[in-house]
């Protein structure tokens, strides 16, 4: 697909964006609303949200926008074979705990396949995203940098050299089915971490394997998904099935599943 290269340029370039936009909220005391399923969002959902869905409808009419926080406001009846699936600010409660484990997620599905994702940490400064090859790179970006120069990336892919496993779970969701599970594996070291940078964690190699027994939507894993292929990894179901996107019909819920380096 031509178009590869504009789209992830885009993608990055936005999420850098959105990423400052969610950055003026944080200073300040943060206000959160729950949600119908009880999940919090605050204005800084709604900004990032507003931002990400304008550019890309304008930049690029033809590819449906699905987003966390908006996409109930469009009565989907059907989506198309081409679509962007977005959170534009993962890990909420982190950012309202204000320990840095937040992210942007842009992603984009293609025959309910993850093609191109892109993760930007804003308090962090970290932008992981595929390129048009299916390679994964992470970005460091500056203080002092007001945009994103992805030619300073740097290729990044899964260890496979331990014998003993490092695990990455849920900062807020874990639960005592995911410790029970990760016994049927030689797990040395554990790192708990908030929102899709567990994904991050296995594509730069700093740990090997994330389960998720518990729910979680499409826009929570396409973009981490897609940088996890690109860095030699896999997210599969339980059951080893591949992973689908575009689950209308299920409200875009996922089943539960396993990341991993392997």
């Amino acid at each position: 697909m031509n178009q590869y290269n504009d789209i992830i340029n885009e993608m990055a370039s936005l999420s850098f964006f959105a990423g400052e936009e969610i950055m003026k909220f944080y200073p300040n005391k943060i206000v959160s609303e729950k949600k119908d399923d009880f999940s919090p969002v605050t204005e800084a959902d709604r900004a990032s949200d507003k931002l990400i869905c304008d550019r890309l409808e304008k930049k690029f009419p033809e590819i449906l926008c699905i987003s966390e926080e908006s996409y109930k406001s469009k009565n989907l009846t059907k989506i198309s074979d081409i679509f962007f699936l977005i959170d534009p600010l993962d890990g909420t409660k982190e950012f309202i705990e204000k320990n840095d484990e937040f992210t942007v997620n842009i992603a984009l599905i293609i025959n309910n396949k993850t093609e191109l994702g892109v993760i930007y940490a804003p308090a962090k400064r970290e932008l992981y995203y595929t390129n048009n090859e299916k390679r994964s790179y992470q970005l460091n970006i500056n203080n002092n940098e007001n945009d994103v120069k992805l030619e300073n990336s740097k290729q990044i892919n899964v260890s496979n050299e331990r014998k003993y496993l490092i695990s990455t779970t849920s900062r807020s969701h874990n639960n005592k089915k995911t410790d029970n599970y990760l016994k049927n594996y030689k797990i040395k070291n554990k790192i708990i971490c908030g929102s899709s940078l567990k994904f991050c964690l296995i594509a730069n190699g700093t740990a090997d394997i994330y389960p998720r027994l518990g729910p979680t939507c499409e826009w929570d894993t396409a973009a981490g998904h897609a940088i996890l292929n690109g860095a030699g990894g896999s997210l599969k179901k339980l059951n080893g099935d591949n992973f689908l996107y575009g689950k209308l019909d299920k409200d875009f819920l996922n089943p539960e599943f396993i990341a991993t380096n392997f």
